[in-house]
């Protein structure tokens, strides 16, 4: 059974430090194989007639909201960060359920800085999905959710690669632009605005939560909403870490002990960590 890519990269390290393998060597194996999650992960996001994913997202932006300045979009897309932040600071004066569900409900900047963070450009950490695709695959999930979803595209590539996708998020905005992107390119989904919907019980089998949990007032009663939708013996996929930022000023919840606490006093048991890439991890809820 294929090894998933940080554990791969692991085990060729090792061989630099016994000096079966020398540096160079691991630098270009190490490009070469996250080429291949890179062009599994483009090839799903790509729009047809688009080679590059970078002009194919401005181009899915610009038809969404029905503009046509590529270079003003692709201007909004790199400097969507700190717009965030400072919408962030503008509009939430406490740190409540309210407060940060109604910031991420109308936040458009957000479509701007996911879609750019999707491209690659700057950060490799989205090609996480393609671990946890391929996780799931080898564990024959058929039924995923993308809890925390955002602007969807984790979820076109699971639906790319046959699987039945619920995406769930509190932000209408991101929902909305993620429904038009499925049906856009045809794809089946099922979408939850879960302001005003729960997650359905026993539902799910493969769970992704992919930097979700520091973005969350009450990270603690999300577990258990997790827990109530997931089946006996299915698969949690997410990142249970971060670091202050002062860039991220959304980034609330710096101390995951609770969450993990309650995970694990919910009978969920880590079963694989990213010890080389990005650091994702894998829970799943034991019998």
């Amino acid at each position: 059974m294929e090894d998933l890519l940080p554990d791969v990269l692991k085990k060729l390290w090792g061989k630099v430090e016994d000096g079966r393998l020398s540096a160079d060597e691991f630098g270009r194996m190490q490009d070469s194989l996250v080429g291949e999650y890179r062009r599994i992960w483009e090839d799903a996001l790509l729009l047809e007639g688009f080679e590059d994913l970078q002009e194919s997202v401005v181009s899915e932006i610009g038809s969404y909201l029905g503009r046509n300045d590529s270079t003003e979009i692709k201007r909004l897309c790199c400097q969507a960060l700190a717009h965030i932040k400072g919408e962030w600071q503008q509009k939430v004066d406490t740190i409540d359920k309210e407060s940060v569900e109604q910031f991420y409900d109308q936040s458009r900047a957000m479509i701007y800085e996911l879609m750019w963070w999707h491209t690659l450009a700057d950060d490799l950490s989205p090609l996480a999905y393609v671990v946890a695709l391929k996780l799931a695959q080898r564990h024959e999930c058929g039924r995923c959710l993308d809890f925390g979803s955002g602007v969807g595209s984790g979820g076109i590539l699971f639906a790319r690669h046959g699987m039945e996708v619920t995406l769930a998020d509190i932000s209408s905005t991101a929902l909305d632009f993620s429904s038009w992107r499925f049906e856009r390119r045809g794809l089946p989904s099922v979408h939850l605005d879960l302001k005003n919907s729960r997650l359905p019980e026993a539902a799910f089998d493969f769970i992704t939560a992919m930097d979700v949990f520091e973005h969350l007032v009450n990270p603690v009663e999300t577990v258990r909403d997790v827990d109530r939708a997931l089946k006996q013996g299915g698969f949690l996929f997410g990142r249970f870490h971060a670091e202050a930022d002062e860039d991220r000023p959304h980034h609330i919840i710096l101390d995951f002990q609770p969450t993990l606490k309650e995970l694990q006093a919910r009978g969920f048991v880590r079963v694989w960590q990213d010890e080389w890439l990005w650091g994702h991890e894998v829970y799943r809820k034991m019998p």
